[in-house]
């Protein structure tokens, strides 16, 4: 990532004493240096520090640390180690390249050695605040790296380049284009540039596709690409406007001798409008970056090192109106540090996110979200693993839910470039399945039921030939399930899918009565020879109460009946009041005695032997009914089943339209 500075210039090292091919090396390197060209002059300061000898300590010193500085804003951490440690060897002055081992220490990982560095440069500078936070932040990180968070981040292979590739921008108001920045590109006649080593930037876009794939990244073949390096912008609300960054060399400029500057360009359909320069302040010598627009769009928020800042880079704003822009205001000490706080990006909630190093972080450049309490108090917050890491992380843009997106970082880059990551909260997989039968167990394909939760979700879906169903549902809602088919009574199931870190199935199944057939209610029980309920009748009395709920509009008939011992009278008589009391039970339950019709049949009915009872009892055969004559041929042990059998309760629907009209 191309990072900037306002470092002083250097001591001239041309008044000092050596030889003549180092002096020049040494004062095209010092050039090169004042321009932020760090490419260039790293070589240009190798050069001179291998024509200096041993002898000349103090000016091998200042070569290998100021190259150092040129590795380190060019984020090659190993490089700039070395060359830190070098200036150390040759006892250097100026003991802030403790300060300088520190950070590249910190932004390599090595947590040990950057505390020590952090310590070595505080015994001296007790007071310093990027010395202060970065040992503040060796004792947090394996408090941080605790942390556990539910976002994962990984590299976006489809917009990786064998470049460098940062700063992605989602279009609002769709979300549906990826606008970024890479220098993938060399641009006709143009050189590599001095200051990172690599092509100029400039603008490529992707759309995605309605599957969800994104397509081949291309050029913008537009006016927001020109000879210069366009760098990190942000859109207004509407999606119209691009604010952006082109940076420029040092007296190429056409327009002025700044080397950042803020444009802006008007999108319509795939066309661009000629970008315009916006004037911000009229030091032509101050730097303007990474403008972003406000979502109400009455500030323009942007990076600069405008004189009365906190030091590096810091965050402003002005208010903006269409033609005017006024006087920059600073967004002050609880975010602004001594090092860079740069690229501010509004989350779709209206949150602002920015990247630091000067702030405690992971090391390079951190994300921080700042979250505004009230007028008077503000809080910036550090985002955990995996948005952070010990590399640069910077650049961040969402999707409207905020819950994906994608941001820019070097990690895992030996040479420092930058790379776009894909981050997303993965959605665990909740499943609702099973299956709809009747009450013999044949299934019922193509019963169609009904999902609703309090989420809002209301949805119908169909069993398939084997009466299975499954469907995708949310987590965290209350369910209603409700089972139709035709010919059949409805069923309603209702549960309840928690929120899960983990692939969650939930097993919902139902048996459906059919409408126009007798249906034999199992494990209703009635003292001997009397008509009271026992308890155990408890879970077939609910289940009927139930069913009768689920289908408001049904009249049915509660049949009772005995088994062949006893009189006919007395058996009608005992039936009937048996069905009598069901039919209490329901309505002191709330069933409206309408809806009831008990009816006692004594023993003239016997049981129709079904499939169901002829899986469970293989002595019976479908079809055949259970008439005395029958039953007296069977052993004792049948008998006793097959009277247990026509000792039933049973109910048939009447009606389907009580109060339906």
């Amino acid at each position: 990532m191309k990072r900037l500075y306002s470092l002083p210039l250097l001591v001239s090292l041309c008044c000092l004493m050596m030889s003549c091919g180092a002096g020049r090396t040494l004062r095209k390197a010092e050039k090169h240096f004042d321009y932020g060209e760090y490419h260039e002059a790293a070589i240009q300061y190798g050069k001179a520090y291998r024509m200096l000898t041993s002898q000349e300590r103090n000016l091998r010193a200042e070569a290998a640390y100021h190259r150092g500085l040129c590795f380190q804003r060019l984020n090659q951490c190993v490089k700039a180690e070395n060359e830190f440690k070098k200036a150390i060897r040759y006892a250097l002055p100026n003991d802030t390249v403790h300060l300088n081992l520190a950070q590249v220490y910190h932004e390599s990982g090595k947590i040990k050695e950057a505390e020590a560095a952090y310590q070595a440069f505080l015994e001296y500078h007790p007071e310093d605040v990027l010395a202060n936070n970065g040992l503040l932040a060796c004792h947090k990180i394996p408090e941080w790296k605790q942390q556990k968070s539910k976002f994962v981040v990984r590299k976006s292979t489809h917009f990786s380049s064998r470049r460098g590739d940062f700063s992605p921008i989602l279009i609002p108001t769709e979300y549906n284009s990826l606008l970024y920045s890479s220098s993938i590109r060399l641009k006709e006649g143009q050189k590599n540039s001095k200051i990172t080593g690599l092509p100029d930037n400039d603008f490529w876009i992707s759309r995605q596709a309605a599957s969800g794939e994104w397509e081949k990244p291309v050029w913008i073949d537009a006016e927001i690409n020109s000879e210069f390096d366009e760098g990190a912008g942000q859109f207004s609300a509407d999606g119209r406007t691009l604010f952006f960054t082109r940076c420029v060399t040092k007296s190429d400029s056409i327009q002025s001798s700044s080397r950042t500057e803020v444009f802006r360009s008007t999108r319509t359909a795939s066309e661009w409008s000629e970008p315009e320069k916006i004037l911000l302040h009229r030091d032509s010598t101050v730097q303007f970056a990474h403008p972003c627009p406000s979502p109400d769009g009455l500030f323009l928020y942007f990076v600069s090192d405008l004189p009365g800042g906190y030091g590096g880079k810091d965050l402003w704003r002005c208010e903006m109106t269409d033609q005017r822009f006024g006087p920059p205001e600073n967004l002050g000490p609880e975010i602004n540090t001594p090092g860079d706080e740069v690229f501010p990006v509004f989350h779709p909630d209206g949150s602002l996110y920015f990247s630091s190093d000067g702030h405690p972080g992971f090391g390079g450049l951190d994300i921080f979200r700042i979250i505004k309490h009230s007028e008077d108090m503000t809080e910036v917050e550090h985002l955990p693993q995996p948005f952070n890491s010990h590399a640069d992380d910077f650049g961040i843009t969402f999707f409207a839910s905020g819950e994906k997106g994608f941001l820019s970082s070097n990690r895992d880059n030996a040479r420092g470039w930058d790379d776009i990551f894909q981050f997303e909260m993965p959605q665990s997989r909740i499943l609702v399945i099973g299956s709809v039968v009747d009450r013999y167990g044949e299934e019922l394909p193509d019963a169609i039921l009904r999902i609703v939760n309090s989420k809002g979700m209301n949805t119908r879906i169909r069993t398939d030939k084997k009466g299975k169903y499954q469907h995708l549902i949310e987590p965290g809602a209350d369910y209603a399930l409700l089972g139709t088919a035709r010919a059949y009574l409805n069923q309603a199931q209702q549960f309840k899918a928690i929120d899960a870190d983990k692939d969650t199935t939930y097993v919902v199944n139902f048996t459906l009565t059919p409408l126009y057939r007798p249906v034999r209610i199992d494990n209703i029980f009635f003292a001997f020879d009397r008509a009271d309920l026992l308890p155990e009748s408890a879970p077939a009395l609910e289940e009927l109460y139930k069913l009768l709920i689920d289908n408001p509009h049904i009249v049915v008939e509660l049949g009772a009946h005995t088994d062949r011992k006893g009189g006919e009278e007395y058996n009608r008589n005992l039936s009937e009041r048996r069905a009598q009391a069901v039919v209490q039970y329901l309505t002191q339950e709330g069933i409206e005695a309408e809806r009831l019709v008990a009816k006692g049949y004594g023993k003239q009915m016997p049981a129709k032997v079904d499939s169901y009872m002829q899986d469970k009892h293989r002595f019976l055969k479908e079809g055949s009914y259970l008439e005395e004559s029958f039953i007296e041929g069977l052993s004792p042990e049948q008998q006793d089943v097959a009277d247990q059998i026509n000792r039933r309760c049973e109910f048939k629907v009447l009606k389907t339209t009580f109060r339906l009209f």
